[in-house]
């Protein structure tokens, strides 16, 4: 397999740094950038990562601090697996949008080379990641992973975003599904674009943890299960078990 170095960390200090991690991304790191932490040289090999089956492919959950070290010494690209309101709000800097399961039409990503390391991540923290990059590998690219704490952990951690960190509590939706355990389940909120993932759990129950930004307790949500689809108010939803209807 060849490794691709996009970016040597001179290179990075001298803000080049999101033109070569993101085909459509941002542009170069602003101040909050340059106050992220100094990459260790903490090497990990991929092979002792945790991996999880999803959609029948093994996906690798890379802890966080890994990733910031690739990130900072130019060694992945990164996908933003949320939906593009998520993307908007707050992101990794030079981090394209790449909404799993399937991308979107015109995704760079469609555009980086098979061999080329690839880190997607989310914010729940690596449900709808960790589909984007089930599909990825399927699709033959070689050296995926996802970040296994999630985007929210990223952040605190004062590594490079840019936009507004939605910071607020997860609401969490519960419920029960007939699908087969490991099948995915979404919540979205369609005008703002975002969403969320979970699997349904060997018992059929799921737990959907949304950290969505500025929604009113009467704001509708759609939860997507494989064998049913409810649209409620956010109170309603996060006060029961939802269940087929």
């Amino acid at each position: 397999m060849r490794r691709r170095t996009f970016l040597t960390a001179t290179a990075l200090a001298s803000s080049a740094l999101a033109g070569c991690l993101g085909g459509d991304g941002d542009g170069p790191p602003g101040p909050t950038d340059t106050d992220a932490p100094t990459p260790t040289s903490m090497d990990a090999d991929p092979d002792s990562f945790e991996r999880i089956e999803v959609e029948g492919q093994m996906v690798p959950l890379a802890p966080v601090k890994v990733t910031y070290n690739w990130y900072a010494r130019g060694e992945a690209r990164f996908a933003d697996a949320r939906g593009e309101g998520q993307y908007q709000e707050a992101r990794i800097t030079g981090a394209v949008w790449s909404p799993a399961p399937d991308g979107r039409p015109d995704d760079p990503v469609a555009e980086w080379a098979t061999d080329e390391r690839i880190v997607c991540y989310c914010g729940c923290p690596h449900h709808l990641s960790s589909l984007r990059a089930s599909t990825l590998i399927e699709n033959g690219y070689e050296d995926v992973y996802v970040i296994d704490e999630g985007f929210f952990e990223w952040a605190d951690r004062g590594y490079p975003i840019t936009g507004t960190e939605v910071q607020g509590a997860a609401r969490v939706i519960r419920g029960r599904s007939a699908a087969d355990a490991g099948e995915p389940v979404y919540a979205t909120h369609e005008p703002s674009d975002q969403r969320e993932a979970a699997f349904v759990g060997a018992d059929g129950s799921y737990e959907l943890h949304l950290r969505f930004a500025d929604l009113a307790s009467d704001a509708e949500i759609s939860v997507e299960a494989p064998d049913y689809t409810v649209v409620a108010p956010l109170s309603e939803l996060t006060s029961g078990l939802v269940s087929p209807p």
